[in-house]
């Protein structure tokens, strides 16, 4: 059983489900049963070729270069798009999903231009650690009680998760392309186990979207060509958290103080008046994380940025780019005062940190004082000499 790597590592027990119906319903509602009592809110069973269309929807994706820096998502799109081309021997798909909704309006924050706002998801522990451990429990519960072979996956393996969400009935996939439940509104974590046994399907959710639109009107830039369609390049999320260069001009200003991720399309969701507050301690927003100063974010250095989000999502973008994130905020802050810790990191030893520092410089000075400061600057590296030039410009 792996949730990273398909195809290896499945867990197998010797018992084998009876083919009774009455034995096959018994053994789902403690399989509901055994998935709550580990955390999870919602379960549902769908067959592995119940996502028909979604390998089509996928090219169509790929072919438009929608999916920018993300290489790994054109990597064997068969394999992504069919869970029976990643394990032909997959005959149930059991989706799971984890409720993670938050305890605040994450909007609000968006006012609050000298603190940084974090994705909701990511101001708690790493959901991918704390859901794969939880699924393999679920995953060991069943091999025991009726034997066959598992595999375990969550976000981090070719699997789609969203179709396969729906066809299991736990929600539908909205017009910003993210799992919608009734339940939980826009907040749920999913995994998925993959097993050999035949079990008793749940019907697919039906799409409550009507005419609304509030999740495309919201984006700050303009990320969906058409509902149910995204251009992940143009998406806060993925500017903040998968890009890797300096994040492009025509973004910036729309970013805000968005340092990690962004929550616009799915807090505006009317399916969240349903939505309940999560439950798990672990995925629970830290203090240091819910408002936190981009003052003090931008004075860290790699240890104390590994520190701080120790056993965070965060940390794998790493102190630079959090940090070329950080300064995007302050330019965008309209607060002078920062300006002294954007003009300290013109001597960071990292580029794509100075390059941001110049940006947020062009924004908090006026023309002079930046000016003045152009006319000092000797830095040789050609990303940064041309934020210098387009900023003068």
């Amino acid at each position: 059983m792996d949730g990273g790597r398909p195809g290896l590592g499945a867990l197998r027990g010797s018992r084998l489900l009876t083919s009774s119906p009455a034995d096959a319903a018994a053994l789902k509602v403690a399989l509901s049963a055994e998935a709550r009592a580990n955390g999870f809110s919602t379960i549902g069973i769908t067959d592995p070729d119940s996502i028909t269309g979604a390998r089509e929807r996928l090219q169509t994706f790929l072919d438009a270069g929608a999916h920018g820096d993300m290489d790994w998502l054109a990597n064997e799109p068969a394999r992504r798009a069919s869970p029976k081309v990643l394990w032909s021997d997959v005959r149930s798909v059991i989706m799971l999903g984890m409720n993670y909704g938050p305890d605040e309006n994450p909007l609000a924050l968006l006012e609050q231009k000298t603190r940084g706002n974090i994705s909701v998801y990511a101001r708690g522990d790493d959901y991918h650690d704390l859901i794969k451990k939880r699924l393999k429990i679920v995953a060991r519960w069943l091999i025991a009680q009726a034997g066959g072979d598992v595999k375990v996956f969550v976000d981090t393996a070719a699997v789609m998760e969203k179709p396969l969400a729906h066809a299991a009935g736990l929600g539908w996939q909205g017009k910003h392309t993210n799992l919608v439940s009734r339940d939980y509104g826009s907040w749920l974590f999913l995994g998925a186990i993959f097993t050999t046994l035949d079990l008793p399907r749940d019907e697919a959710d039906v799409n409550h979207c009507g005419s609304c639109q509030a999740c495309l009107d919201i984006c700050p830039t303009n990320a969906f060509p058409a509902p149910y369609r995204l251009d992940a390049r143009k998406c806060i999320s993925y500017l903040t958290i998968e890009h890797k260069g300096a994040i492009p001009r025509d973004y910036r200003e729309a970013i805000g103080n968005r340092i990690y991720g962004c929550d616009d399309c799915l807090s505006v969701c009317p399916w969240n008046k349903f939505a309940q507050e999560g439950h798990e301690a672990k995925l629970a927003a830290r203090d240091e994380l819910r408002a936190p100063s981009l003052a003090e974010l931008s004075r860290l250095d790699d240890p104390s940025f590994r520190a701080l989000f120790t056993k965070s999502p965060v940390k794998r973008i790493g102190r630079d780019r959090f940090l070329r994130n950080v300064l995007i905020a302050i330019g965008n802050s309209g607060d002078t005062s920062l300006a002294t810790e954007a003009q300290r990191l013109l001597g960071d030893e990292n580029p794509l940190v100075r390059g941001a520092a110049v940006w947020a410089l062009s924004r908090l000075l006026s023309p002079a004082e930046f000016a003045a400061l152009a006319n000092a600057a000797d830095d040789t590296d050609e990303t940064v000499q041309s934020e210098w030039a387009a900023a003068l410009s």
